[in-house]
C-alpha cells in the first residue's frame, strides 16, 4: 500500500466516525479550526470563519459535524496553484450569535469572540473528547507516510496548538514531539508504535490492524525457509483471533456497554484496543496485578461472546 492510499484510508476511517455526545463533538470542532480554521475579523465586532481542508473525506465529515451543531456552512472549492492543481474545500461559516457561542464552548473563541490558539482544558477534560480532538485534529492537518520510514505530523497554525496536540497525546499515554517551523509548528511521531497509539486513540482500527497484518506478512516472508505450515497456520488463527477481539472491544465500546462491565473485562478490552499485535501472553503481563495467558484468553473470549449477541 502507497503513502498516498494509507492516508486516504485513514481519513476514510475517522470521517465515518460520528460521535453521539456534544462534547465530543465540540472537541472534534475545535480540533478541526484550530488546524485548518482562519478567522475573518469583519470590523466592530463582526467575525466570519472558514475551514480549509485537502480531503473530501474531511470536508464532508466537517460539514456534516457542523450541521449537527446547528452551525450553517458553505462547501466552496479551489484548485491549488501547485503542478497538480490539487483540489481544496473551504467551508465557510457566518459569525451568527448562535454559531458564535458554540465556537466559544468549544474553544475555538474566548468570550469576547477573539480566536484562540489553543482551546481551554476544559475541551478534552474527558476521554472520548481527547479521542474526539486527535481525531479532529488529523482531519484538519494531518498526515502520514510510510510504511517504509514510517511518519505522522499535525500541522497546526501556531506553536501553542502544536504543543496542546502533544499533551492531548500525552494525557493518552502516546508520545509525539514538537516542532516550530517559519510558516507552521507541527506534532509529529516517527516510529510505528508512537503512530498506532495516536491513530488507535482517534478511534482507527482498522487502517492499524491493515499496518499490523502487513508487518506480520513481511516478517513471514524474510522467516519463510524457517515457519513450517503449522506455524503458518497458527500465526493466521492468531490474527484472525486478535481481530474479532478487537472488533468486540470496539463494539462494547461504541455501544457503551464496555462501562457496565467488570474490571478485568474492561482492562482486557483496553488493552487489546492500545496493543493489537500483542500475544495472550504479554496482554496478560501488562495487567494490574499481571495475569496468567488463560486468564486473559477467557477474558477476551468473553467480550467477543458479549459483543456478539
Amino acid at each position: 500500500m502507497s503513502s498516498g492510499s494509507l492516508v486516504e484510508d485513514v481519513r476514510a476511517e475517522l470521517a465515518a466516525i460520528a460521535p453521539r455526545q456534544r462534547c465530543d463533538r465540540l472537541a472534534e470542532l475545535s480540533a478541526l479550526f484550530h488546524t485548518a480554521g482562519v478567522a475573518h475579523l469583519l470590523g466592530r465586532g463582526a467575525i466570519d470563519l472558514h475551514l480549509d481542508l485537502g480531503s473530501s473525506a474531511a470536508a464532508r465529515r466537517a460539514f456534516a459535524l457542523l450541521a449537527e451543531l446547528r452551525i450553517p456552512s458553505e462547501i466552496r472549492t479551489y484548485a491549488t496553484h501547485a503542478f497538480n492543481r490539487a483540489t481544496r474545500y473551504q467551508l465557510h461559516v457566518e459569525g451568527s450569535d448562535a454559531t458564535l457561542a458554540t465556537l466559544a464552548e468549544a474553544g475555538v473563541l474566548d468570550g469576547e469572540h477573539r480566536p484562540l490558539d489553543r482551546p481551554p482544558g476544559r475541551v478534552v477534560a474527558r476521554s472520548c473528547c481527547r479521542g474526539a480532538y486527535l481525531r479532529g485534529a488529523f482531519l484538519g492537518g494531518g498526515s502520514l507516510t510510510g510504511p517504509r520510514s514510517p511518519h505522522l505530523e499535525v500541522r497546526t497554525p501556531s506553536l501553542a496548538g502544536a504543543s496542546f496536540v502533544r499533551s492531548v497525546c500525552s494525557s493518552e499515554e502516546v508520545r509525539v514531539k514538537v516542532e516550530e517551523r517559519p510558516s507552521h509548528a507541527r506534532a509529529y511521531a516517527k516510529g510505528w508504535e508512537e503512530i498506532e497509539g495516536y491513530l488507535l486513540a482517534a478511534g482507527v482500527v482498522d487502517a492499524v490492524l491493515g499496518l499490523e497484518e502487513r508487518s506480520v506478512v513481511a516478517e513471514m516472508r524474510s522467516e519463510a525457509n524457517r515457519l513450517t505450515n503449522a506455524d503458518h497456520a497458527n500465526l493466521v488463527r492468531t490474527a484472525r483471533a486478535a481481530h474479532r477481539q478487537l472488533d468486540a472491544a470496539r463494539a462494547l465500546q461504541t455501544s457503551g456497554a464496555l462501562e457496565s462491565l467488570a474490571e478485568p473485562l474492561r482492562e482486557a478490552a483496553s488493552l487489546r484496543l492500545r496493543h493489537p499485535a500483542l500475544s495472550l501472553r504479554e496482554l496478560a503481563g501488562l495487567t494490574s496485578p499481571p495475569a496468567t495467558k488463560a486468564a486473559m484468553q477467557r477474558r477476551l473470549a468473553r467480550l467477543v461472546e458479549l459483543a456478539e449477541r
